[in-house]
């Protein structure tokens, strides 16, 4: 069963790094994103095959990581401090 869900998770991250990369993405900004996509593949996988509750910290957590996708993306490589 988890190498059916790595599988799953490995057959969206291919075309979604090919993609992103041609549209303009950096490296950081792809790994950020994959991440992402691997944690929420993770907080599915818990909460209906566990059955483990998502709790406020974890909550509060992955919003936080939705935050770094954010701020990872919403500017410009080369900005103020970047190269």
């Amino acid at each position: 069963m988890a190498w059916g869900i790595a599988f799953f998770e490995y057959c969206l991250m291919v075309p979604a790094n090919r993609g992103g990369y041609a549209s303009g993405l950096s490296g950081y900004q792809l790994k950020i994103a994959q991440e992402v996509i691997t944690l929420g593949v993770f907080v599915a996988f818990a909460w209906f095959v566990l059955g483990e509750k998502l709790t406020w910290n974890y909550a509060v957590s992955f919003a936080l990581i939705l935050l770094a996708v954010y701020f990872a993306t919403a500017f410009k490589p080369g900005g103020a401090g970047g190269r």
